[in-house]
């Protein structure tokens, strides 16, 4: 008897990976990566972009799992975007539909880098979700914002990306500020698309801006030292000039 054939990754389900609140789950963070604009290769374990994640996913569960905060890591099924396929955003809307059958009365916290950025964007549109971190998402001037009406949203860019478009990014802050909740772009000074320079910037500020969120949303009590990570967020007088 032959073999049953492997059928292409773009048919089979996405990876989830879920740590944090083992029990009475008050919230759930889902947490996306990057990848290409075009390929149907599936997405391996080993890969960069799933790799580069993680620590944004632990620090969310060491922050908030506590408190009952839920982190759902996404690997997706095939590497790009490819265009009208929106594939990765298909591979989001899956993961959402599936925290709404599991937890359908919870908030929910997007965090997503590069194309992983620009899907969390597209997909804050779904009922429950509250907030997005957005770091070095891949835009561009025809993204729409009413997927972020009444979110609020934090984007982070490096001023010197050569992949995504800081300027971009923050043409979309601006345009997103008559419909999100609240807005606030932060400009990493010298920081490429990688994350390379000021690391701990980008994972303590995006996690505590989103567990800040979830404290409001739920009463969770978060150690006061992590939400300080993202206090030069609200003490800025420009939410959109804020520099790292």
């Amino acid at each position: 008897m032959a073999a049953k054939a492997t059928p292409p990754a773009r048919e089979r389900d996405p990876v989830l990976s879920i740590g944090g609140a083992a029990s009475e789950v008050r919230g759930v963070a889902l947490v996306l990566h990057g990848g290409r604009a075009d390929s149907y290769d599936a997405v391996r374990p080993t890969h960069l972009s799933p790799l580069r994640m993680r620590p944004f996913a632990a620090r969310l569960a060491s922050g908030g799992g506590g408190q009952g905060l839920a982190v759902w890591t996404l690997r997706n099924r095939v590497r790009g975007w490819n265009g009208e396929d929106r594939s990765a955003l298909r591979d989001a809307r899956w993961a959402l539909g599936r925290i709404s059958v599991e937890h359908p009365d919870v908030p929910v916290y997007l965090l997503g880098h590069s194309m992983g950025g620009l899907t969390a964007l597209s997909a804050a549109g779904h009922p429950q979700v509250r907030a997005v971190a957005a770091l070095a998402p891949w835009l561009a001037p025809s993204s729409p914002v009413e997927p972020v009406r009444g979110r609020s949203l934090l984007i982070m860019h490096g001023d010197t990306d050569r992949w995504t478009s800081p300027t971009a990014s923050l043409a979309f802050a601006r345009r997103a500020q008559p419909v999100a909740a609240d807005v606030r772009y932060v400009r990493m000074l010298g920081a490429g698309h990688f994350m390379f320079r000021t690391v701990p910037v980008w994972h303590g500020m995006s996690t505590s801006f989103l567990l800040g969120r979830f404290a409001e949303d739920t009463g969770a009590v978060i150690d006061r030292r992590v939400l300080e990570r993202s206090a030069p967020l609200f003490r800025a007088g420009d939410p959109l000039d804020i520099t790292a």
